[in-house]
């Protein structure tokens, strides 16, 4: 996995941070930094902690499954990224949602991380298998870049309100830059093979 893959799925993966925070914006009507600063920090804790956790388990089962690993790594983008795609059409409901509360926060941010673990596995499948050149910097990526997007979504989300907004689709990018790169994944070790 070279470094501009890492980047991309960082950014991927971020952008169900930038989809939430737009609406913590909107939510909000003003810029409250506290809050902003709060939950972009959860979310690159989350995003990177989940990515080392999925990293961790995926290493113990690789020696189990290394002839398959590209395939499965190939079927977790598809899944992440299928799951952003189809939640990038749902409509969002009215929920009565407090972005003022810790607990709130601490929810969002383990809700947006999910898939982050998904792909620390892949990473394993993949060969990532060194500690701290490895992972410790794919995760920090992850991380990193999961705590700078949603400023972006709080300024559109403040600022833009539902104008804006609306027509920003982040999830459904995120999902197809999965995609591409499961599907680029694939080929390549296909093409190794042959």
């Amino acid at each position: 996995m070279q470094g501009f893959d890492i980047w991309l799925i960082a950014l991927s993966l971020a952008m169900d941070c930038f989809a939430v925070s737009i609406a913590i914006g909107i939510i909000l009507k003003r810029m409250d930094w506290r809050v902003m600063l709060r939950t972009a920090i959860a979310f690159g804790i989350f995003q990177t902690v989940m990515t080392f956790l999925g990293w961790l388990c995926g290493s113990f089962f690789s020696s189990f499954i290394r002839d398959i690993d590209h395939w499965i790594a190939f079927g977790l983008l598809m899944i992440i990224g299928g799951n952003m795609v189809i939640e990038s059409f749902k409509k969002p409901e009215n929920k009565s949602y407090n972005p003022l509360k810790w607990k709130a926060t601490m929810l969002l941010a383990l809700g947006t991380s999910i898939d982050a673990a998904g792909i620390g596995v892949s990473f394993a499948c993949l060969g990532l298998h060194s500690f701290s050149c490895g992972i410790l910097f794919a995760s920090g990526i992850i991380g990193l870049v999961s705590f700078i997007v949603p400023w972006m979504g709080f300024y559109i989300g403040v600022y833009g309100q539902k104008t804006v907004a609306k027509h920003i689709h982040a999830e459904l990018l995120g999902g197809l830059v999965l995609w591409a790169i499961g599907i680029k994944i694939l080929i390549e070790h296909l093409s190794e093979n042959i």
